[in-house]
C-alpha cells in the first residue's frame, strides 16, 4: 500500500506493477488480471475494516486497469475486417474489468490490434477509480449498506458509481476525448461493471453463464420448450452443449435432474444451454413492451455476444397471412420511442445479409417448405413496433394510415428496439415472429384460440430460432460481424 497526494486530496491505493509493453496477448491478460485483483483485494480489505472500525482517517482509492496501444501509421489490413484495427493514427486506451469473465475476448481482440498494426499494447493502471460497490461485487461475503447504516459518508471514503461518466458516448458516436487518446473498446469499465451488476439483477443469473447467441421472447411459453430442448442436448454426447442453467444459478448438466422451482421469478428469467467455449445459447424472456427490450440489450450488450434474434408473437396486419405464419424483419418502422434520444428515428435499420439467410435457412428446415412454397406461411417485410399495448383501442385512421404507407407486415413492441439497439451496439440483429392475432381483420387473441396456436406453434418457432443460432455459430466472426454495423471511425474492440 502506498499513499498518494493528488491536487485535491490525499488517498491510499495499492502498488501495483508499472506500466509494460505486451506483445503476446495471453500475457498482456494476465496482467490485466494481476492489476485487476490487486485494486479488488485492496478495496475490500480496507472496506471491511472500515466496517468495523469506521472511518480509516483517509480516502481509499484503487484504479481500474487499461489497455493501451500507440501507432503513427494507418494499418494495412484487409479491407473486409470490421474490427480489430485503429482508425486512425494515435493514441487509444480501454479501461478494463473482469478479465476473468472476458478473458477470451481480450485476448482475441489484442492479439488483433498487435497483428493488424505491428505495434505492442502497453498494460498499466489507468486513472479511473475503482467504485467500491463493484469491487466489493465479487466478494459474495460483502454487502455495500445503504447510505447513513455505516458510521461513516461512504463517499468521503471510497469511490462510489459516477453515472455523470458511466454512459454510452462512446457507442452513440458523441464521444469527446478529454486528453486527446481515442477509445479502443465500446465501453469504459464502469459502464460494463453497472450492466454486469443489472444484469444479475433483472435475470437472476449470473452474467458469467451467458452465452454468445442470444434468443429474446415476449412469451414465457418458450421456456418449457427451451428446457426440452436443452434436457435432450445434454442427453445426446455430440451435441457439444455441457449444462443447462436456470433462473437462481441452478445448474444441471443430467437431462434427468429436476429444476427446484422458485418462489420469486426476476423481471426477465433467463436461461443458457451453455457450451464450454461460450458459443451455446442463452434465452431471455423479456416480457412485453419496448422498455424491457431496452433494458436487457442495453446491458447484455457489454457481454460482446455474436448475434441477438427476438422470436416472439406479434400482430399480423394483412388478411393475407393466417395465425401461425411467420414475419421474418426486414425493416423496421420505430414507434417504440424509447431509443429516439439514443439513436435518432431517422438513422436505418439494415437488415444483416447472414442473419436473414440463416433464419430463412432455419425456416425452411423444420417447415420442410423451399422457395415460392415457403412463402405460404413466411412473409419478409417491415415490422413495426410501437410503445402502446392497447395501440387497437385507439383511433384508427392515422394509424393504421401510417401503417400501410411503410408497408409493414406485422406488429409488435418489442422487435425494432432490439435490432435498433443491436445497430446501436454494434451486435448482428434479426427478427422472426409468428402471427397470434390479426386484429385489424377481426381475429383477436382470445383464450381459447390462444391455447391451440400456443400448443402447435411455439415448439416450432423455437426450434427455428435455435437452428438459426448454430448456423450462425460456424461462421467466422469477421463474417457475421458486419461492416454494415460499424461508422466512420470505430473502436478496434469489437
Amino acid at each position: 500500500m502506498q499513499g498518494l497526494t493528488d491536487a485535491a486530496n490525499a488517498y491510499l491505493t495499492p502498488s501495483v506493477p508499472s506500466t509494460q509493453s505486451f506483445t503476446d496477448p495471453a500475457a498482456a491478460v494476465d496482467r490485466l488480471q494481476e492489476i485487476y485483483d490487486i485494486s479488488t483485494t485492496f478495496l475490500c480489505e480496507a472496506f471491511k475494516s472500515a466496517l468495523v472500525d469506521g472511518h480509516p482517517g483517509t480516502r481509499i482509492r484503487a484504479f481500474y486497469p487499461e489497455v493501451r496501444i500507440t501507432t503513427e501509421t494507418f494499418a494495412k489490413v484487409d479491407s473486409r475486417l470490421a474490427f480489430g484495427h485503429v482508425s486512425h493514427p494515435g493514441t487509444h486506451t480501454a479501461t478494463i474489468t473482469r478479465p476473468d469473465l472476458f478473458r477470451d475476448y481480450l485476448i482475441q481482440q489484442i492479439r488483433l490490434v498487435v497483428s493488424n498494426h505491428g505495434q505492442p499494447v502497453e498494460i498499466g493502471i489507468s486513472g479511473t477509480p475503482m467504485p467500491v460497490h463493484f469491487a466489493v461485487a465479487n466478494d459474495a461475503t460483502l454487502n455495500v449498506p445503504q447510505e447513513g447504516a455505516a458510521e461513516f459518508i461512504l463517499r468521503d471514503v471510497f469511490d462510489v458509481p459516477d453515472l455523470s461518466t458511466t454512459n454510452d458516448d462512446i457507442v452513440n458516436g458523441t464521444y469527446v476525448s478529454p486528453d486527446g487518446t481515442e477509445p479502443l473498446a465500446p465501453f469504459t469499465a464502469q459502464r460494463v461493471d453497472y450492466s454486469l451488476a443489472r444484469l444479475a439483477h433483472y435475470t437472476a443469473t449470473d452474467p458469467a453463464h451467458f452465452q454468445n447467441h442470444v434468443l429474446f421472447t415476449n412469451y414465457q411459453f418458450y421456456v418449457s420448450e427451451f428446457e426440452a430442448y436443452a434436457r435432450a442436448a445434454l442427453a445426446n454426447p455430440d451435441s457439444g452443449y455441457s449444462s443447462f442453467v436456470s433462473t437462481g444459478n441452478r445448474v444441471i448438466t443430467d437431462p434427468s435432474e429436476p429444476i427446484p422451482e422458485t418462489s420469486k421469478m426476476p423481471q426477465m428469467p433467463t436461461y443458457h444451454l451453455t457450451r464450454p467455449d461460450r458459443s451455446g445459447i442463452t434465452l431471455v424472456n423479456i416480457g412485453v413492451g419496448p422498455s424491457n427490450a431496452k433494458t436487457a440489450t442495453d446491458h447484455i450488450a457489454v457481454l460482446r455476444p455474436h448475434a441477438w434474434l427476438m422470436v416472439g408473437h406479434c400482430a399480423g396486419l394483412r388478411n393475407s397471412q393466417s395465425l401461425g405464419d411467420f414475419v421474418l424483419a426486414h425493416a423496421y418502422l420505430r414507434e417504440d420511442k424509447v431509443l429516439d434520444a439514443d439513436l435518432p428515428v431517422w438513422v436505418p435499420i439494415p437488415a444483416l445479409a447472414e442473419i436473414q439467410i440463416a433464419l430463412e435457412q432455419a425456416v425452411a428446415m423444420e417447415t420442410q417448405l423451399e422457395g415460392y412454397d415457403l412463402k405460404r406461411i413466411m412473409r419478409t417485410g417491415t415490422v413495426a413496433s410501437v410503445d402502446n399495448r392497447n395501440w387497437e383501442l385507439r383511433e384508427h385512421t392515422g394509424p393504421v394510415q401510417r401503417l400501410s404507407q411503410s408497408r409493414a407486415v406485422a406488429l409488435d413492441m418489442e422487435s425494432a428496439t432490439i435490432a435498433a439497439n443491436g445497430f446501436r451496439f454494434r451486435v448482428p440483429y434479426g427478427t422472426l415472429l409468428c402471427v397470434s392475432d390479426k386484429p385489424l381483420h377481426g381475429e383477436l387473441k382470445l383464450p381459447g384460440m390462444a391455447s391451440s396456436f400456443y400448443k402447435t406453434q411455439v415448439a416450432r418457432h423455437l426450434m427455428i430460432g435455435i437452428r438459426a443460432m448454430e448456423t450462425l455459430r460456424e461462421m467466422p466472426l469477421e463474417r457475421i460481424h458486419s461492416r454494415k454495423l460499424r461508422s466512420f471511425e470505430e473502436t478496434a474492440f469489437l
